[in-house]
C-alpha cells in the first residue's frame, strides 16, 4: 500500500545517545520539503534501552513507526523488515549512528526525478578509520571487479529507491552488503550521488575486520545468483564434463598403452605393464568421480531450481514497461 511520499528505513542496535538528535536532524532535512514522510525504526534487539526511548519519540511524534525484533537478526533483516511495512512512494535508507547525514536526503530524491531507480550514497570524505577504509577500498574493488557493477562506495547505507525496487528484493543472510548487485541483476538503473559522512560522535561501531572475509564469501553467493540461478547445470556441467572428460581420457590412454604392451610383448608384456599402481590412474578415477558428482549435483540442482520457479510462480525475467494487456497469470488460467 503507498500511502506516503517517502519512508526512511533505520535498523537500530543499542544506539540509544544516537536516536533523539537523528530524529532532530531527519525533521530539519525533510520538514521543509513538502513530503509526507514516515520514519521507520527497526530496534534489532537492541539492550542499551533504544526501544524504550523509541517508544517515548512514538509518543512525540505519529511519524514514527517502531518495529523490535525479538533477537538480534542483523542489518539484512532490519532492511527487509522495514521494506516489507514502508508504504512509501520512495524509500531511502540510513543507519541510526549519525554518520550519514539526513542532509543529504534531498540532494538523492532529487537524482531519482532524473529517472534512476536507486541512487546509492557515495561518502567523498570518509571519517573511518584507516582500519575500516582499507578493507573496504578492497571489497569494493573486488566486487566491482566481479560483478560488472561499477561504484566507488557500496557500503553507504544511505540509499534512496523507487518502491518497485525494494518490491522485487529478497534479503537473506547478510545481502545488505550487495543490494546495488541485486538491484543491477534485476535490471534497475541505479547511479551515485556524493554525500557528507560524519566521524560517529557517540556510541560504538558494530563493524569489525572479520566482515571482510563474509563479504568474500558472500561475493560466490551473488555471482551464482547472477548468472546461474535460473541454469544451475551450465556451471556444474561446465565443471562435470571436463573433469569427468580429462579423467575419461587418461585411463583410456593408460589402458591403450597395456593393450599395446600386450601386443608387443604378449602375455608377459601386458602382465608387466601395471596401470594400477600408477599416480595417473588414481587421478583418472579421482576426476570420473569428480565429474559424475558434478553432474549429478547440476542435475538436482535444476530440479530445486524449477520447483522454486514453477511453485512460487516466479518468472525468469523482469518488465520494465509494458503495454499489454494480459498479465502472466492470466495467460496461464
Amino acid at each position: 500500500m503507498v500511502s506516503k511520499d517517502l519512508s526512511l528505513v533505520i535498523p537500530v542496535y543499542n544506539e540509544v545517545d544516537n536516536l533523539r538528535p537523528l530524529l532532530a536532524e531527519i525533521h530539519a532535512a525533510l520538514d521543509d520539503q513538502g513530503l509526507d514522510y514516515e520514519i521507520i525504526f527497526i530496534d534489532d534487539g537492541s539492550r542499551d534501552g533504544s526501544f524504550e526511548l523509541l517508544q517515548a519519540l512514538h509518543a512525540e511524534d505519529g511519524r514514527l513507526v517502531i518495529i523490535r525484533f525479538r533477537r538480534n537478526h542483523g542489518q539484512t533483516a532490519a532492511f527487509a523488515a522495514g521494506f516489507d511495512h514502508a508504504q512509501g512512494r520512495i524509500i531511502c535508507t540510513l543507519d541510526a549512528d549519525r554518520q550519514n547525514d539526513p542532509a543529504d536526503i534531498p540532494g538523492l530524491l532529487d537524482k531519482i526525478d532524473e529517472g534512476y531507480d536507486v541512487v546509492n550514497g557515495w561518502r567523498v570524505n570518509r571519517q573511518d578509520a584507516l582500519l575500516r577504509r582499507l578493507p573496504s577500498r578492497v571489497a569494493n574493488w573486488l566486487i566491482a571487479a566481479t560483478s560488472g557493477v561499477r561504484l566507488r562506495d557500496r557500503g553507504c547505507s544511505l540509499r534512496i529507491f523507487r518502491r518497485e525496487v525494494v518490491q522485487e528484493l529478497r534479503l537473506y543472510g547478510e545481502m545488505h552488503r550487495f543490494i546495488p548487485e541485486l538491484c543491477s541483476f534485476a535490471g534497475f538503473t541505479l547511479t551515485e550521488a556524493p554525500v557528507n559522512h560524519r566521524a560517529r560522535v557517540a556510541g560504538a561501531s558494530k563493524y569489525g575486520l572479520s566482515r571482510t572475509f563474509r563479504v568474500i564469501v558472500d561475493l560466490f553467493t551473488i555471482l551464482f545468483l547472477r548468472r546461474y540461478s535460473d541454469r544451475p547445470m551450465h556451471l556444474f556441467g561446465n565443471l562435470g564434463i571436463p573433469l569427468g572428460g580429462g579423467g575419461a581420457l587418461i585411463l583410456l590412454i593408460l589402458a591403450l598403452r597395456k593393450i599395446w604392451a600386450g601386443l608387443a610383448g604378449g602375455w608377459d608384456g601386458f602382465n608387466a605393464y601395471q596401470i594400477g599402481s600408477r599416480p595417473l590412474f588414481s587421478l583418472g578415477i579421482l576426476l570420473v568421480i569428480l565429474g559424475v558428482q558434478f553432474i549429478a549435483l547440476g542435475l538436482l540442482a535444476e530440479l530445486v531450481v524449477r520447483t522454486y520457479y514453477e511453485t512460487q510462480g516466479k518468472s525468469v525475467y523482469t518488465i520494465r514497461d509494458s503495454n499489454a494487456c494480459r498479465t502472466h497469470a492470466d495467460r496461464h488460467r
